[in-house]
């Protein structure tokens, strides 16, 4: 279990797979049949990119009964919180405990811009609502939950290079609301994800929250210019793009660099493992670069 990887301060490695958009449960073990054995939990995403998929809820069941370990994620966009609350105890009613509470992306983004966010709570009211139900077995109503659910709570973040005011507020309130494990976005510099670290060590993150750092095969060089401008919180340096466009095989080259960087992460004190993510090549470029481990 994952949990027990994290707490016996074992490497981890997670992969994201976006489910369908078909009804077919084959379709989404399909997806992810490349990483079976491969990595120890799988992230199933919550309508990404504000479009509509199969939903994450029941992709995550496939995946479980199908024998992989899935990691929920569950976004705050959609649902209030009797909805929210209810998907907890059915999660877990499937044997699901591993959960990514996220605000959700901007349903104007996405395939469906006229779509009425909801948005009753944000994700460390949620983080609360889930710690809330493990914990003392009742809802904010105090009603009793006849039987708890089983949930290990994950946040998100984006790793930056801290200036020297900066101090890690948000994390920290994410950690105080129940917060075990964080997945964080992208991160292909290593030298700020180090100084990153260092300072959540200064304030004692390291030791309450177990960190998967984001990373991914870069498809190209083009790809990586294009997750400067459009990612958020992204930074690609540009010794990486560089070496990208000399290369012959730039995907095959994105390969290579993922996994020197897994292995430079590994080094770095407060990391408790990786979380891979490829948009373009999805779990068969995944598997390659765990395979290259």
């Amino acid at each position: 279990m994952l949990k027990n990887i994290l707490r016996d301060r074992r490497f981890a490695v997670t992969a994201e797979v976006p489910p369908p958009l078909t009804a077919d449960p084959e379709a989404m073990i399909a997806l992810a049949a490349p990483l079976r054995g491969k990595v120890d939990a799988i992230n199933v995403t919550d309508a990404a990119g504000a479009r509509t998929a199969m939903s994450s809820l029941a992709a995550a069941a496939i995946l479980c009964r199908a024998g992989f370990e899935p990691v929920l994620q569950m976004t705050c966009r959609d649902r209030n919180r009797l909805a929210l609350a209810g998907d907890l105890l059915g999660a877990a009613a499937l044997g699901i405990e591993n959960l990514l509470i996220l605000r959700g992306d901007d349903p104007t983004q996405g395939d469906a811009p006229d779509a009425k966010p909801v948005f009753d709570f944000d994700s460390r009211e949620l983080m609360s609502l889930a710690r809330l139900m493990r914990d003392r077995g009742v809802l904010p109503s105090e009603r009793i939950i006849a039987s708890p659910p089983s949930l290990f709570i994950g946040a998100a973040d984006s790793p930056c290079d801290p200036p020297a005011d900066w101090r890690p507020d948000a994390l920290m309130a994410k950690q105080e609301a129940g917060a075990q494990f964080v997945q964080t976005q992208f991160c292909f510099d290593t030298g700020a994800l180090r100084r990153y670290m260092a300072r959540l060590s200064d304030f004692g993150l390291t030791d309450k929250l177990h960190f998967l750092i984001g990373v991914g095969p870069i498809a190209s060089a083009a790809s990586a210019r294009w997750m400067n401008d459009k990612l958020f919180g992204v930074t690609v340096p540009g010794e990486t793009i560089e070496r990208l466009e000399k290369a012959g095989d730039q995907a095959a080259e994105g390969r290579r660099i993922c996994i020197e960087t897994i292995e430079e992460l590994r080094g770095i004190e407060g990391v408790a493992g990786v979380h891979i993510m490829a948009p373009r090549g999805g779990a068969p470029a995944i598997a390659e670069v765990v395979n290259g481990l």
